[in-house]
């Protein structure tokens, strides 16, 4: 006679909180992880590198002579008083920090594929962290226009306690639109090729070089549904102030596309989450 012993085996899933409330209680206890992967990126782009930190003032002030000569001295596009210069750094930096964060974070949760596939923690830590070394970039970045304003006396408007809002907005569409990114390169790896011609078109069509009174009346609206117009049009009145008047329905527009992308891409990177590590 055989006996069958049969053996209880005891199984641990590791997953997200099952709850929203949960979760981003997860998101505070994994707080520190969110510290060290931030500083990671920082470390890995500045330390044993050539230029290192010089190539974020180099990079911005390329960017700021290119399109200066393209639109102010061979499109003679009005600068409404401004320096020229000033005008386009006022636009270079905003957008510098929003194309920088969207690519570093739509690539954050490949590069990170080793860690999401071993241990469970809210995946949201990646590409936010991301968007903080991002940040950075543009507080150093930052230096730039001071020293341009020094250099041309030009004295900032009242508006510019105002500034620390357009920064916000910048931050908060960067994440949105970088969790829909991430989300979607972990499954479609093609968006990797996709993105450098989108963020090339986005630098054309968000009055980077140029103030968006330039855009005849009648595509104004149509063209403010772009969320970078806003924020740009913001930084020139907050920091030069003078022509430079608030465009209420961009700022308003701007807002609204802020909010949906972060309220959605935080849904869609939460529906996608629990399958990174199967797929990535």
């Amino acid at each position: 006679m055989t006996k069958t012993a049969s053996v209880a085996v005891n199984e641990l899933v590791i997953e997200a909180g099952r709850t929203e409330r949960q979760y981003w209680r997860d998101l505070w206890r994994y707080r520190e992880l969110f510290y060290f992967l931030a500083w990671r990126d920082l470390l890995v782009r500045y330390k044993q590198t050539v230029v290192g930190v010089l190539w974020a003032f180099v990079k911005p002030i390329l960017t700021i002579l290119i399109l200066t000569v393209a639109f102010s001295k061979i499109g003679k596009i009005s600068s409404e008083g401004a320096p020229p210069p000033l005008m386009v750094c006022c636009g270079t930096l905003p957008w510098l920090f929003f194309s920088s964060a969207i690519s570093e974070c739509g690539s954050s949760l490949v590069n990170s594929s080793n860690l999401i596939s071993k241990i469970y923690f809210p995946r949201l830590i990646i590409p936010a962290s991301s968007v903080i070394t991002s940040f950075v970039d543009f507080l150093i970045s930052a230096a730039i226009l001071a020293v341009m304003l020094v250099g041309y006396r030009f004295m900032p408007s009242a508006n510019l306690v105002f500034l620390p809002l357009f920064v916000i907005m910048t931050f908060a569409l960067s994440l949105g639109a970088g969790l829909w990114i991430a989300a979607l390169m972990v499954k479609y790896r093609d968006v990797r090729f996709v993105l450098p011609f989108v963020v090339q078109f986005g630098l054309l069509i968000s009055s980077v070089g140029a103030p968006s009174t330039a855009i005849p009346e009648k595509w104004r609206l149509f063209y403010s549904l772009n969320p970078m117009v806003g924020i740009i049009d913001g930084f020139r009145w907050a920091i030069l102030g003078g022509n430079f008047a608030l465009n209420w329905v961009s700022f308003i527009l701007s807002l609204v596309v802020t909010g949906l992308l972060v309220v959605t891409g935080v849904w869609y990177f939460r529906r996608t989450e629990r399958t990174f590590a199967d797929v990535i």
